[in-house]
C-alpha cells in the first residue's frame, strides 16, 4: 500500500489491571471504528504504580493471563494492528517489560525491553529482567515496523539496525517520567531516532502524574506530523510511502554510513 494511517493514543494507567483492559478495549473499537492501520499505545499500561514500583512483580502477568486474553479479543475480527507495553511474567522472580504487537486475536510479535531505565535516580533493573534480542519487523499495510520501548530511544544502535533490517516505521510505547529538561529530552531524541535513519516514528507516551504524556508522529526529514499535550488523547496521521521515498532519495544515511553496528549486546554492569 502507499500510505498507513497510525494512531498513538494516550491515557494514564491505573493499579487496576482490568480497568486497564477496558482503556485499551475502548482505543481499539475506535481505531477500528476510524480507519486506523497501526494503533500505538503507552509502555506497562497492564499496571502502572508511581509508587512501590516493586508491586510490578506481582501484577505482572503471563502472556496467556487475563490481560492479554482480553486484547487479544478485542483485536479478534477487525484490521488494526495494536502495539502496547506489559509487563510479562519471567522464569524469575522479575518480569519483563514487553511491547506485544497484536492483531486480528492473533500475537504477531514480541520484544522484551533491551535498555533498562537505570537513569536520573531511578533503578527499573530492580524489579525489571532485562532482554538482550532485538526485536523482530512487523507487516503492517505494506510497512515493515520496527519495535521499541521509552530508555530504547536514547541507544541510537537499536534504531540503526531496525532501520538497516528494512524497518519504515519505528514505533516508541513510552512512560517518559516527569523531571528538568525531560520534555526536550523527549522531543529532540524522538525526532532524532527518526531524521538520521529517515524512518517514521509513532511514540506513544502515557500522561498522568508522573509521566508527560506528549506523543508525536515524526516524519523520515524529523517533521512533526501530529503531536499531543499532556493529558488523555489520541493523534492519527497519514504515513505516505512516497514521502519516505522522498526522503530517503534526498538523504540516503542508509546507504552512506560506513560503521555496522552490531546486534550482540554487551555484558550487563555488575552492581
Amino acid at each position: 500500500m502507499s500510505s498507513l494511517t497510525a494512531r498513538a493514543a494516550q491515557f494514564a494507567a491505573s493499579t487496576d489491571w482490568s480497568q486497564n483492559a477496558v482503556a485499551v478495549e475502548r482505543e481499539i473499537d475506535l481505531a477500528e471504528h476510524d480507519g486506523v492501520d497501526l494503533l500505538v499505545l503507552p509502555e506497562g499500561v497492564l499496571a502502572r504504580f508511581t509508587d512501590q514500583k516493586e508491586r510490578i512483580r506481582e501484577y505482572a502477568q503471563p502472556l496467556d493471563g487475563p490481560f492479554v486474553t482480553r486484547v487479544l479479543q478485542a483485536t479478534r475480527g477487525t484490521t488494526v494492528t495494536v502495539v502496547l507495553g506489559v509487563h510479562e511474567t519471567s522464569d524469575t522472580d522479575k518480569p519483563y517489560n514487553t511491547l506485544l504487537a497484536v492483531r486480528d486475536g492473533e500475537l504477531v510479535a514480541r520484544y522484551r525491553k533491551i535498555h533498562l531505565y537505570d537513569a536520573f535516580a531511578a533503578r527499573e533493573s530492580d524489579n525489571i529482567t532485562a532482554a538482550d534480542v532485538v526485536p523482530p519487523l512487523v507487516d503492517v499495510a505494506g510497512f515493515r515496523v520496527g519495535l521499541m520501548t521509552c530508555y530504547d530511544v536514547r541507544f541510537p544502535e537499536l534504531a540503526r539496525l531496525l532501520a538497516l533490517a528494512g524497518a519504515d516505521v519505528l514505533v516508541l510505547p513510552a512512560a517518559w517520567v516527569r523531571g528538568p529538561l525531560k520534555e526536550h529530552h523527549w522531543s529532540t531524541l524522538v525526532t532524532a531516532r527518526a531524521l538520521e535513519n529517515t524512518t517514521y516514528v509513532v511514540a506513544s507516551g502515557e500522561c498522568g502524574e508522573a509521566n508527560i504524556g506528549r506523543s508525536l508522529v515524526l516524519d523520515p526529514l524529523g517533521v512533526a506530523v501530529a503531536q499531543a499535550g499532556e493529558g488523555p488523547d489520541r493523534i492519527t496521521a497519514l504515513l505516505s510511502r512516497e514521502r519516505l521515498t522522498d526522503a530517503r532519495t534526498r538523504l540516503p544515511v542508509l546507504e552512506n554510513h560506513r560503521f555496522d553496528v552490531s546486534p550482540t549486546p554487551r555484558p550487563l554492569p555488575v552492581r
